[in-house]
């Protein structure tokens, strides 16, 4: 019985360091599963899962790990939802770093749990560690370095957690399309890694329809030898555009549809598409506003198509055959599209149009502005290189596509932000400047936010040499120069930019960031307040 009625659902609350002790239970609790990954004598972890192949997965891929631990008590369990969504968001914004994420968070929850007493301001003590993030990533700009190839290639071998054979392959790719390029990562049909490197454009935009879908296997509908039909104009009737689908339909050709279309004339298309065997796909164009508008110019430049736009009063029913764009493959998914472009064709228009928009970059202010104008440029200019990973095994190809996938990442932020001293030797420098200050300041809660600081920016090459089983204090006993330091794999000393140990600048900012934010939530917290469960007397969780 309810007594309450509808609704009533009963909560526990715990308060103080009682109910932070068990947020720091579950933070240790996933540090230690995550963290044992770090470094290149990382541990591997062996994970049972429903969510992955056979119900096992062997990985050393900190996010996979961090995703599949859920924990029996509520309170430890939301410092373990809290430390997900740090290590997502790293993931999310760098594309790698979830393990450093974590370590960081860890550091600091316990640094600051061990030094902030009851006597202490807590609320300035955070504030004042909050303030100092943007100093930190000042100190890491003027230590990081642009990346060149031989370190774009160090950077994917370090990511990849030390295989020379998967760094190579992305170096390689990379190399191919581009820094402008697009590499992604698919799962291989065969048991051999290897990349295909294809001239076109990304659209993210997706089919309108699941029945334009040719390839059941992958939900993908791929058109060879494909006219395109560019416009910003809405197809209401199917009489708009009978001008290209008669010859289209007479001569069994291939069209994609770049263009919003009406609900009667998508399930049209797609009606035809399933009955006759027409081989035709329509998508949305990209973006919204001024932004719709540039890309589908490019998209018709790249293509050979004429565009035909609303906002210059043209008239989607006079269009021709003639209008047409041509690709040598399209390849349509839920939500995007790759143009695969023929090789010779358009290159004086696209090289204009190119200057033109490196033109536009020089004289943008905004970030948001020129970001969106080097996107334009990708498209018009860099290629896709897509690199197959394989694997004996089910389970040894998605540990494989984890660290591939991660190492993709990885070397996309190098190329964006450049590269700092790798394994934690940034942040530990950075910690050192923060010992520092701590011995000259006088105001207490500053001086605890510094001590915090330089304990927790030091926990990274820590765990890095720990889980090699080397003893911080006889490698980091005199070490001056910032860009010196240890490279575990291979047991020397040295400048850890020119050895090929780094690690992408952007990753450990966005580490940082997140971890900084979530780690001073629980610092904060006072009262927690949980669904009431009667997990209490069980007693593998005591």
């Amino acid at each position: 019985m309810n007594p309450q009625g509808g609704g009533y659902s009963p909560k526990d609350l715990k308060f103080g360091e009682s109910g932070r002790t068990s947020l720091i239970n579950g933070i240790s609790k996933i540090a230690n599963a995550v963290k044992s990954t770090l470094g290149p004598r990382g541990h591997t972890v062996l994970i049972e899962s429903p969510n992955h192949t056979q119900g096992i997965t062997v990985t050393k891929d900190g996010v996979t790990v961090a995703k599949a631990v859920d924990l029996l008590h509520p309170v430890e369990n939301l410092a373990v939802r809290m430390m997900k969504e740090a290590a997502d968001k790293t993931a999310t914004s760098a594309g790698d770093g979830t393990t450093t994420a974590i370590v960081l968070t860890e550091a600091i929850v316990k640094a600051g749990s061990d030094m902030m007493k009851d006597n202490h301001n807590r609320t300035e003590i955070l504030k004042h560690i909050n303030k100092e993030v943007p100093s930190i990533i000042t100190k890491l700009k003027s230590l990081s370095k642009p990346i060149t190839k031989r370190r774009l290639k160090d950077v994917a071998i370090i990511s990849a957690n030390g295989d020379k054979t998967i760094g190579t392959t992305i170096a390689k790719t990379y190399d191919k399309v581009g820094k402008t390029g697009i590499v992604t990562v698919e799962r291989s049909q065969t048991s051999s890694t290897y990349n295909e490197i294809t001239n076109g454009i990304k659209v993210e935009r997706g089919y309108n329809s699941s029945l334009f879908i040719n390839d059941q296997k992958k939900d993908e509908c791929i058109l060879d030898d494909t006219y395109i039909l560019v416009s910003d104009a809405s197809v209401d009737n199917i009489l708009n555009i009978e001008n290209i689908l008669k010859p289209i339909i007479q001569d069994r050709k291939k069209l994609l549809l770049i263009c919003p279309c009406s609900e009667n004339v998508v399930n049209t298309l797609a009606a035809n598409v399933v009955k006759n065997g027409l081989k035709i796909c329509n998508i949305n164009p990209p973006q919204f506003g001024y932004k719709q508008h540039e890309l589908m110019q490019d998209i018709a430049i790249s293509v050979g198509a004429t565009y035909f736009s609303e906002k210059t009063g043209d008239d989607l029913s006079l269009i021709t055959f003639n209008d047409l764009g041509h690709a040598s493959k399209v390849i349509v998914s839920r939500d995007s599209t790759v143009i695969i472009k023929d090789d010779a064709e358009n290159g004086n228009v696209i090289e204009e149009r190119v200057a033109q928009l490196w033109e536009q970059h020089k004289l943008a202010v905004k970030k948001g502005d020129k970001d969106f104008i080097l996107s334009r440029i990708a498209s018009l200019t860099g290629g896709i290189g897509v690199i197959y990973v394989g694997g004996q095994t089910d389970i040894e190809q998605k540990e494989l596509y984890d660290r591939v996938d991660d190492a993709v990442c990885a070397v996309r932020s190098a190329l964006l932000e450049g590269i700092l001293p790798g394994g934690g030797t940034a942040l530990y420098n950075v910690a050192k400047d923060y010992d520092a200050l701590e011995d000259k300041e006088t105001n207490l809660s500053k001086k605890i936010a510094y001590a915090i600081l330089g304990k927790a920016l030091k926990a990274p090459i820590h765990q890095i040499l720990l889980n090699a089983g080397l003893d911080y204090k006889e490698i980091y006993n005199d070490i001056a120069n910032p860009i010196h330091g240890y490279d575990v794999k291979n047991e020397v000393y040295g400048d850890l930019l020119e050895m090929g140990v780094i690690d992408p600048m952007k990753v450990t900012k966005h580490a940082l960031q997140n971890a900084v934010s979530v780690a001073t939530t629980i610092l904060s917290t006072n009262a927690i307040i949980t669904m009431a469960r009667t997990y209490e007397s069980n007693e593998a969780d005591k």
